[in-house]
Order: structure tokens, then C-alpha cells, then sequence
């Protein structure tokens, strides 16, 4: 796996390199601006890019920007995406166009090295990476009282926040103490109460977590 890190903050940039060094991953470059980092996007084809959400000049969105860019060039490029606190907006819009290969963590989960690595493998794999914590703070937000998502059982809804993180069937089954054919039979309850019809699966797992970020944002 190759991999480029964008990271304004030297000690998480080194960090994150010498622990993937360890992990036997090819950290192939790391930068800690937009220009130099999509500079090593073209000149080093990485698999993922790790990049903080904000970076210089301003310290607002230059991180997003610059990971979207290096999607439009590299449309099979994963690209896990660091926040030191919950943005809710970009939250939703991680998932507004299709998740593959796409993950937003917050940056004390990279203390957490199990977890960290598996966010990472996971979209890696393909697959999507939403920080626990997020879709905790999503959760309990106020929401208004006639909204989809009040028809889901607390099982179900528990089934569709742990959806929201990208877990697959397993893992979810594995974290409820449920047999998957369980979690099977609860997806099912949850695509017919929020009015999705039978389509592909992956695009009915999808919408139904963007439904569940939308409704639960301000």
C-alpha cells in the first residue's frame, strides 16, 4: 500500500509516517501544504492519502480541497481525512456522492493504533471509515420530531449508526451480540421504513446513512 500524508502539524505528520513505516506500509511522501501534497499525488500514484481537513493558508477547508482535487485526478486514489473535532457538514458530504474509499476520523483515534489501522484498511479495501465518535455526536443531537428516522426501533437505529461508521454485516453483528442473519432482517426494516426501494444494495446502504447524517446534523 502506498501512501502520501498531508499534515500541517510536524509531530502527528512524522508520527503518522513512522507508524505506518512500522506497520511495513510505503509511506511514499509526506507534505504539509495543498500544492506539495498534490504534487506527490501526480508524481507518486499513491493507493490512499491521509490529509488533514485543514491546512495552510487559511486553516479552514484547504484539506477538503485539496482531497477532492486529488480525487478528480485520481478517481481510484482512498483518501482518509483527519479533523480535530467533529464538522458536521462535511460529515454528510462524505457519503453525498457514493463513500468507496473514503473515511473521516477524528485525529485522537490515530492514539488508537487498532482502530486507526483497521480505518485505514478498511478504505483501503474500498470501503467506508466514519469515526465512532462522530456518529455518537450525530446521534444525540437534537433532532425534530416527525422526522424518518423516529420510525426505526432503538435496535435498528443502533443497527444504522453503526452502518454510518461503514462496519459491514459481520462486524455489526459481532458489536450488537446478534447472528448477522439478525442484522440481515434489520437492514431490511430499516430500507422499507425510510422508503428505500429495492435497488442495488450498496446504493440503498448508502442512502440510508446519508439519510441518517442528514437528519441528524442541525
Amino acid at each position: 500500500m502506498r501512501i502520501v500524508i498531508a499534515e500541517d502539524d510536524p509531530l502527528l505528520r512524522e508520527g503518522l509516517a513512522l507508524l505506518l513505516r512500522a506497520e511495513s506500509l510505503d509511506v511514499v511522501a509526506t507534505t504539509d501544504n495543498p500544492e506539495d501534497f498534490l504534487a506527490a499525488i501526480d508524481a507518486h500514484e499513491p493507493d490512499v492519502a491521509i490529509v488533514d481537513v485543514r491546512m495552510p493558508p487559511t486553516h479552514t477547508d484547504e484539506g477538503i480541497a485539496a482531497a477532492v482535487e486529488a480525487r478528480r485526478r485520481r478517481p481510484e486514489l482512498a483518501v482518509l481525512v483527519l479533523s480535530a473535532y467533529v464538522e458536521h457538514a462535511f460529515a454528510t458530504e462524505l457519503l453525498s456522492g457514493g463513500a468507496a474509499g473514503l473515511g473521516y476520523l477524528l485525529k485522537d483515534r490515530v492514539g488508537r493504533v487498532a482502530q486507526f489501522l483497521d480505518a485505514l484498511h478498511r478504505v483501503a479495501d474500498g470501503g467506508t471509515a466514519v469515526d465512532p465518535d462522530v456518529v455518537t455526536q450525530l446521534l444525540t443531537r437534537t433532532r425534530r420530531p416527525d422526522n424518518t428516522l423516529s420510525r426505526l426501533s432503538p435496535r435498528e437505529r443502533d443497527v444504522l449508526a453503526a452502518m454510518a461508521e461503514g462496519l459491514g454485516n459481520v462486524a455489526i453483528a459481532e458489536r450488537l451480540h446478534v447472528t448477522e442473519g439478525a442484522v440481515h432482517k434489520h437492514i431490511r426494516n430499516i430500507f422499507a421504513k425510510l422508503g428505500l426501494a429495492p435497488a442495488d444494495r450498496a446504493d440503498r446502504r448508502v442512502a440510508a446513512v446519508l439519510r441518517y447524517l442528514q437528519e441528524t446534523r442541525d
